[in-house]
């Protein structure tokens, strides 16, 4: 055990770190469900968004794209992977007709040779090294192998038993592929690339892993996740998933070749099969992932490493078939509208989607009412809001009813934790939105700054899957005064690690 912790240990520093972390997003699989290309290049500009991953190469977006400096990952379809696998000369054109017609106008700096090929498209493994390498010929012979790097996207359903990270391996069926590959990816200095969704992690894992840890949340240090083997803290599932695809490599004796995670994302919305597939739950996973990304806290096993990750995805795709949370992984409608507003306080200014600062928390119409008062007596009691503009007299008392009252209530307590993600949710009955609930001389806090106080903090509003215990001072809502109660709650969520 001695020795292999010290090759775990040893491993821990064999990537470089020669660079900052990036957020990019993906633009999506169906052009013609979006806008115009000169519309999103508008949008990413407005968002400054500096790196794109596009599903194919298109030109039109290509040639919107030219003159912007935004970085391009261009791609070659599943569907065309064979032809290139398979000719030298195929692969030739392709290069000349969707990457040297527009270099260096276009600012295209990587390649994504298909996409999860060995998941989705088995039958085209025997030929996709011979895809990059035909793709990076044509690439040399244009002096552009310095700028483009070449790679392809796996699913991280190739890695197999990923928890303890440190006992991941590749599918060994896939080694014919994976040895020429990873080979192929060190000879020519490129990297990894890996989808990684920890949205399917958690719905797979049939209760196993805490919705909190999926979703970046932080979590006591009795419920991280410890890797016996080298007693490395995991505190979220990307991490895992993205030390786990290191550890995999290094069994194959590839230690120093970086990771790009060219996927990943959470869905704002499901049908009744996916009751996690929600506003705030997408908000909380974007907003706290791009912090964790840009922050450079790379993971245990390579802390301070660059993790640079695409978002996906730009816009929803709301003709795409399959299920509700198929269409819904975007961070905008097509109109080019936040479909949530990001919380990214202190993440630079890429995806700063929030212009005017001006969101609020506010209950939903029809939530239940006895949940709604329990929002509202939990945000007057331990949420420590001042809810005195609520009592009889005070300016924001009328209209006299809990869903009014609870709106009040729950926006205090998200604008004193500085919108900070997770902090609206309150058991599923309150919502973020950018419209201003003030009313008549009733105005709420966060309201062009009036009213408004902020702290810095974790949340501890109660969530869908909250892990508070403890006593709960309850302000009970009847006819519009308040009568204050005690009562003693325990909610205890186990949760084992496999």
């Amino acid at each position: 055990m001695a020795a292999l912790l010290l090759f775990f240990l040893l491993a821990v520093s064999a990537v470089s770190a020669d660079e900052d972390a990036f957020i990019g997003v993906n633009l999506g699989t169906d052009l013609s469900d979006m806008p115009s290309p000169t519309q999103v290049v508008a949008l990413l500009k407005a968002q400054n968004i500096r790196h794109i991953r596009l599903y194919d190469a298109d030109r039109a977006m290509l040639l919107a794209l030219a003159n912007t400096g935004i970085q391009v990952t261009v791609s070659v379809p599943n569907d065309q992977l064979l032809g290139i696998g398979q000719s030298n000369a195929t692969a030739a054109n392709w290069i000349a007709r969707n990457v040297i017609a527009h270099v260096p106008a276009t600012n295209i700096t990587s390649i994504a040779v298909g996409s999860e090929v060995l998941s989705a498209l088995p039958n085209a493994a025997p030929v996709l090294v011979s895809a990059l390498k035909f793709i990076h010929s044509a690439l040399v012979a244009s002096n552009l192998d310095r700028q483009i790097k070449v790679s392809t996207p796996h699913s991280s359903a190739i890695i197999l038993d990923s928890f303890p990270p440190s006992q991941a391996f590749f599918n060994r069926s896939w080694d014919p592929v994976m040895v020429p590959l990873l080979k192929f990816l060190q000879s020519t200095d490129s990297y990894l690339m890996l989808n990684v969704y920890p949205y399917y992690d958690y719905m797979q894992s049939n209760g196993v892993i805490p919705l909190d840890y999926a979703l970046f949340r932080p979590l006591p240090p009795n419920k991280e996740a410890v890797d016996a083997n080298t007693l490395l803290h995991y505190t979220n599932v990307f991490d895992a998933i993205v030390d786990a695809a290191y550890f995999a490599m290094s069994y194959l004796n590839f230690t120093k070749l970086p990771i790009v995670v060219t996927e990943s994302g959470w869905p704002s919305k499901g049908d009744s099969s996916e009751p996690d597939a929600t506003l705030d739950n997408a908000n909380t996973y974007n907003s706290n992932l791009i912090r964790h990304v840009l922050n450079n806290t790379g993971t245990p096993k390579h802390p301070g490493i660059a993790v640079s990750t695409y978002i996906y995805e730009l816009y929803n795709e709301d003709l795409r078939p399959g299920s509700v949370s198929e269409k819904n992984w975007g961070l905008f409608n097509a109109n080019g509208v936040p479909v949530y507003t990001l919380h990214l306080t202190g993440a630079g200014t890429v995806l700063a989607n929030d212009t005017t600062n001006q969101t609020f928390c506010v209950a939903k119409e029809g939530a239940d009412q006895k949940m709604l008062q329990a929002a509202l007596d939990w945000a007057c009691g331990p949420g420590k809001v001042d809810c005195s503009p609520l009592l009889q007299g005070q300016p924001c008392y009328e209209p006299d009813n809990v869903l009014t009252h609870a709106t009040y209530a729950v926006n205090a307590y998200f604008q004193r934790m500085a919108k900070s993600p997770g902090t609206c949710d309150f058991k599923g009955v309150a919502t973020v939105t950018t419209t201003d609930p003030s009313h008549g001389t009733c105005i709420f806090p966060g309201s062009g700054g009036r009213n408004s106080s902020f702290i810095n903090g974790t949340s501890l509003a109660p969530s869908s899957n909250s892990t508070t215990s403890g006593c709960l001072s309850l302000f009970f809502y009847s006819g519009g005064s308040f009568t204050s109660s005690v009562i003693i709650g325990l909610l205890v969520l186990s949760a084992v690690f496999l």
